[in-house]
């Protein structure tokens, strides 16, 4: 049974984890990416969930050990970090905040899925003239486009 300090403690674990940032795209926070998805304590046990953006994610050891680091240096010593899977991760999940960062940051935030007509916009200049490039960028979650206007090639976090 989860007590009341323990669901006050749990909202002092997320505003310590609302800044730990994702090791691939830094100025994205693990809450923005929607990857962070709960956090419980019991019996003065930490346990943080968190989805990876896909399966077999590179970066999921290091958002693991930057959760443990951040907790530990608060404090807080009995922390299990557990991957969940089910349901799979989705753009959706991702704050507003996370895809205007996304755009300051030069990289295309993802269309919004079910919403129809909403076109690949450049991060530089706005302009929805853009040619992907290739299905993958920098890395699996993103792909690149050019914009024919500009002529900047970027990255486009693609719908998930």
């Amino acid at each position: 049974m989860v007590t009341g300090m323990e669901m006050d403690e749990s909202a002092k674990l997320y505003a310590l984890l609302s800044d730990v940032c994702d090791p691939e795209i830094p100025v994205l926070t693990l809450e923005d990416l929607g990857v962070l998805r709960d956090i419980s304590i019991e019996e003065g046990k930490v346990r943080v969930t968190i989805t990876p953006t896909y399966n077999g994610c590179p970066a999921l050891d290091t958002m693991r050990s930057d959760i443990e680091n951040k907790l530990a240096a608060a404090g807080y010593r009995d922390v299990k970090v557990e991957q969940r899977l089910s349901p799979a991760w989705t753009t959706d999940w991702m704050s507003d905040a996370g895809r205007r960062k996304l755009r300051e940051y030069g990289i295309a935030p993802p269309a919004n899925r079910g919403q129809t007509g909403q076109r690949v916009q450049c991060p530089q200049c706005g302009s929805d003239r853009v040619k992907r490039i290739s299905e993958f960028g920098s890395t699996a979650c993103k792909a690149m486009y050019r914009c024919e206007d500009c002529r900047e090639p970027f990255d486009y976090f693609k719908c998930i």
